[in-house]
């Protein structure tokens, strides 16, 4: 990259010294093209001001096209003159014109790498544009299937909640069914046996009642010989004493 600079500070140089029309090149335009201007942050080069870098650098941007072709910086034509009326023979003269020419169509292709036009920039911007809206897109399309699938599973498990609760309800009643029946049975059976002791105790209080009757008649039959025997002891008695006092008198 300094190599690069240095060879067109060099045919700067040599364009004022032999007459180099460098003016014309400057026709060549990039549509607004955007130069990478890293490329002259060396150290051999910093000393150099500013104005004069980003002059020079727009100047280079001006000479590279965007489909990449290599162009003729010097009139080589105008140098091979000028270095033969400095005194070279015309061959040395050439083959230095060639020798600059390709040195500087091989800057300028180190050079052209890193140059960016701004349709090169914005056909970028709008390539990350695009990866950006896709990548939206795709990550709302995400959010959509997530959601749909979380909603989905919601209704699942509320479904399943609410098919346990119903297989819940159902047992409770089944087995709230079966212990109503057990205890009506049970209560069946009480009652049953409720009848079968209060028949039984009927039974006892009647047949307890016939005997009550039958020793009341019994004692009752007892106590009219009693008292009839009492009446028939009590006349005897009566009749002996009578008797013994007949006797005495």
């Amino acid at each position: 990259m300094a190599a690069a600079y240095a060879s067109y500070l060099r045919l700067a140089r040599l364009g004022t010294s032999s007459g180099v029309n460098l003016s014309t090149l400057r026709s060549i335009t990039c549509p607004k093209p955007t130069f990478d201007r890293t490329l002259f942050d060396h150290h051999d080069i910093r000393s150099s001001s500013s104005l004069f870098r980003q002059s020079h650098a727009r100047f280079i941007s001006q000479l590279v096209k965007t489909n990449g072709k290599r162009l003729h910086l010097v009139d080589t034509l105008a140098l091979v003159r000028s270095l033969e009326a400095q005194g070279l023979p015309s061959q040395q003269a050439e083959a230095i014109t060639g020798a600059i020419t390709e040195v500087l169509n091989d800057s300028l292709g180190v050079v052209s790498q890193l140059v960016v036009c701004k349709g090169e920039m914005q056909k970028a911007e709008m390539t990350q544009e695009s990866n950006l809206s896709k990548f939206k897109s795709e990550i709302n399309s995400s959010l959509d299937h997530h959601f749909s699938l979380l909603q989905h599973e919601n209704e699942k498990l509320r479904n399943d909640i609410e098919r346990i609760r119903t297989d819940i309800r159902h047992e409770i009643d089944k087995v709230t069914a079966g212990q109503r029946l057990d205890l009506n049975l049970e209560k069946g059976r009480i009652r049953d046996e409720l009848t079968n002791q209060n028949a039984e105790t009927s039974n006892l209080t009647n047949k307890l009642d016939r005997e009550i009757h039958t020793l009341r008649a019994q004692l009752e039959a007892a106590k009219y010989e009693v008292i009839k025997y009492c009446i028939g002891t009590l006349g005897s008695i009566s009749a002996v004493g009578l008797a013994v006092l007949r006797i005495v008198m």
